[in-house]
């Protein structure tokens, strides 16, 4: 077999090879980019098409003046493979710039279409071209010429570069200047190739220049992908830091340390609150309003995650200090419910049990703004819901009034509060835990300390949950009744 070893041949041959080693380090170099997966795929498959693109030239040229039927079905095949590839290069350019511009929607619909119909004209006139001379002929020596048709092999081509270059001007604004730059050095450098190898026919010039200029775009977009990547590193991990030390203020805001009250023996108390976010809506409190009243609050906001947690902690601090101007849980919620609705945008809303617990006379008053029934336990009985009368959620509407009602709790008695996300725990099969499963729960052990109730729930959660994700926050308060001093005195 012939190779035509002239000088302009051995150039090319250098450039080709120089060519295919620069895309191969690339491929290599975006492979180690911190980039999208999908984004590093589509950048592998455009290098190895230029790699393709440029080998089908170099096979073409060593082929080119060898005679033989064998070569001439080869040298067709290869040169239908080159023109293809370059045509697909093409419309794999248009669709980077549409991605870098943000095209979306029907826009991108309807260009995509556009671009499938000119890659498949381009195709077709190929596949015609195999089977005659309408774009280029071999002679009997396999010698590759240019018919009189063949400017219409790159019509499908020049007009998905014309869409690129209206593309680039109507979108100018949505690129990084470097990027912009880039593809357009992309999309003019092989012009300039083009008109060297005017002057010098043997050199192909626009090979190097193809490769070089794609090269460089790729550098270019990698790099500002990669700077991209680690801007959103840095902030995830920014934000992950912030949402840690919120959970931790907000776990600071609720009573969390247990005995709460070692040295008062009226009463034992427990709670615990697993936000199904970094951060949560639910919150419960204690506090004593005085020596004889202990204030109890179980709530509930709207929503998940930061916003919740802001309105759970204004609602909270304003419940608490109501109910701390010794006024009645009905008074305390009206004075909380007026409050936030005069400052509501959002218009979130927070559903509240408000009791205060005579720690005397073991009488406890109540009021419940459209939150769960809490759920009694008197002594020597079982855990049973209270159904009382529930208001309008606090937020909703500024004009509303609350009812209040007494409960009286004997010497041992038990109240288990709890926000909704414990009756409507989901586990895989999308089944609730519900408020019969709940009151099983805590009647099925022999739990005599507040801790143990919770526990036990807990317990019982987990196992019906089992690897099911959390959706909505867990939380939940237990108080038993011990009875006041003076009754241990007179007994």
């Amino acid at each position: 077999m012939h190779f035509d070893m002239s000088l302009g041949n051995l150039i090319n041959l250098i450039m080709i090879s120089a060519g295919i080693g620069i895309c191969s380090l690339t491929i290599i170099q975006t492979a180690k980019a911190p980039i999208n997966k999908l984004v590093r795929k589509f950048f592998t498959f455009f290098l190895w098409m230029i790699i393709g693109y440029i080998s089908m030239h170099l096979f073409r040229q060593l082929l080119d003046g060898n005679p033989g039927k064998a070569v001439s079905v080869i040298i067709r095949i290869v040169t239908f493979v080159e023109f293809f590839i370059s045509g697909l290069m093409t419309m794999m350019l248009s669709q980077m710039i549409m991605a870098s511009a943000k095209i979306e929607g029907k826009k991108l619909k309807v260009l995509t279409i556009i671009l499938f119909a000119l890659l498949t004209i381009n195709t077709a006139g190929l596949i015609v071209s195999q089977f005659t001379d309408m774009y280029y002929y071999f002679d009997d020596n396999n010698v590759y010429n240019r018919s009189g048709l063949y400017i219409l092999s790159n019509v499908a081509p020049i007009l998905m570069l014309i869409l690129d270059i209206g593309l680039l001007i109507k979108y100018r604004k949505e690129f990084i200047i470097r990027v912009y730059v880039a593809y357009w050095i992309y999309m003019i450098t092989p012009l300039f190739g083009i008109i060297l190898q005017s002057f010098i026919a043997e050199v192909q010039f626009v090979i190097f220049a193809t490769v070089g200029s794609a090269v460089n775009m790729f550098a270019v977009i990698t790099r500002n992908l990669t700077e991209e990547y680690q801007k959103q590193k840095m902030d995830a991990s920014r934000i992950d830091t912030e949402l840690s030390m919120a959970t931790r203020i907000q776990a600071d805001m609720i009573p969390n340390i247990f005995p709460a009250f070692p040295e008062r023996s009226e009463f034992d108390i427990y709670a615990s609150m697993k936000p199904a976010k970094e951060v949560g809506g639910d919150f419960y409190d204690f506090f004593l309003v005085d020596e004889d009243h202990l204030g109890i609050v179980m709530a509930d906001v709207s929503g998940k995650g930061v916003p919740a947690a802001l309105f759970m902690m204004a609602s909270k601090i304003l419940v608490q200090n109501y109910a701390l101007m010794k006024k009645n849980p009905k008074e305390a919620l009206e004075a909380t419910n007026k409050q936030i609705c005069q400052s509501n945008r959002e218009q979130m809303f927070v559903t509240v049990w408000l009791g205060i617990l005579d720690l005397k006379t073991g009488v406890l008053t109540a009021s419940n703004a459209g939150h769960e029934f809490p759920i009694i336990k008197s002594p020597g009985g079982k855990f049973e819901l209270f159904k009382d009368k529930h208001g309008f959620v606090i937020g909703g509407m500024e004009t509303v009034f609350y009812k209040q009602y007494e409960i009286k709790l004997e010497k041992g008695s038990m109240l288990f509060i709890y926000t909704d996300g414990v009756a409507e725990a989901t586990n895989a099969d999308n089944e609730m835990f519900g408020l019969d499963r709940l009151l099983d729960t805590l009647n099925s052990g022999e739990s005599e300390t507040t801790q143990q109730v919770l526990n036990a729930v807990d317990k019982g959660l987990n196992e019906f949950v089992k690897d099911a994700p959390q959706f909505d926050d867990v939380t939940m308060l237990c108080l038993k009744y011990n009875g006041s001093e003076n009754d241990s005195l007179n007994n």
